[in-house]
């Protein structure tokens, strides 16, 4: 199919869509207000300027089963997740910057209907990928888990790690009692974080990244917040990301949305400090983003 005709099939798939009701209001919902929050929804308005994007003020966040059957609502925050799970009716719903803890919390291991999460910790396949990138010479990646992350290192269990990787595990239920943490570093070249605030707290970091570094070895994440700490590297999404994800999600008709995604839009940011204390040459951050997004499966 050429890219031409690729292009009309795809515009008239949106214009089939938006004729069957599809270019209805877009909802958007958080905790608090703030200017950040009014940018974001000025902004979703500006991508797609033939909808009606709007906050939903508090006063009319009655029951969702209120809110108008063919909207589509933005939730942000894993705070109104309870809300919208009040009702099983209700429009269809995206959930941003909610973690795979806290709906795991939530949720267990359900997926409810008409509701997509959409996660705010970065993909452990994409983590590993900066790894092999970063540090071709390491060869085992340490990863730390709590009582609260099991299911985060059963998953990157089942995963199949990029050639040349293999994973050590260390069960750390006491951030007080470090010979967990010596024991992996003693069995790893690298240590992965996991979005767990159990492990990854201001309260722990600096003893976790002294014992790293004492080894000459790397923190890669757990998210994009803990560079400026002293982790390496992360793959994060910002608000641009955000956008870009959601504008391709809501091309399409909700039906197809999925139980839950990452974030197909990413950058990468790194410390170039701790790279030049640990001998580590570092690429361009931009340049090593792209090499990573060539490398993913495209949809």
């Amino acid at each position: 199919m050429t890219s031409r005709l690729l292009r009309a099939c795809l515009l008239a798939g949106a214009l089939g869509w938006s004729l069957a009701g599809g270019a209805s209001e877009i909802l958007i919902a958080a905790s608090h207000d703030s200017p950040a929050l009014q940018r974001f929804v000025a902004a979703l308005q500006q991508r797609r300027p033939d909808e009606r994007v709007r906050l939903l003020p508090s006063h009319e966040r009655t029951t969702p089963d209120a809110l108008p059957a063919d909207a589509r609502l933005i939730l942000l925050g894993a705070d109104l997740l309870d809300w919208r799970l009040g009702h099983a009716a209700g429009p269809p719903t995206l959930i941003l910057q909610i973690s795979r803890l806290q709906a795991q919390q939530r949720l267990g291991e359900q997926r409810p209907p008409q509701l997509t999460l959409l996660w705010s910790d970065p993909p452990p396949a994409r983590q590993l990928q900066l790894i092999r990138r970063l540090l071709p010479q390491a060869r085992r990646v340490g990863v730390l888990y709590s009582a609260h992350s099991v299911v985060l290192a059963d998953e990157l269990r089942r995963m199949t790690a990029p050639p040349g990787l293999t994973l050590e595990f260390q069960y750390w239920p006491d951030t007080g009692d470090s010979q967990p943490l010596n024991r992996l570093l003693d069995s790893s070249d690298v240590l992965l974080g996991l979005d767990d605030p159990t492990l990854y707290n201001p309260s722990s970091i600096k003893g976790i990244l002294l014992a790293s570094y004492g080894r000459k070895q790397a923190l890669i994440g757990p998210t994009a917040a803990f560079i400026r700490a002293g982790s390496l590297s992360s793959t994060y999404s910002d608000q641009q990301d955000w956008l870009a994800s959601l504008d391709a999600l809501l091309d399409r008709a909700p039906r197809h949305w999925p139980r839950a995604a990452y974030p197909a839009h990413f950058k990468v940011l790194s410390n170039p400090q701790v790279a030049r204390s640990l001998g580590i040459e570092l690429d361009d951050d931009e340049r090593q983003a792209e090499r990573l997004r060539q490398g993913e499966p495209q949809p």
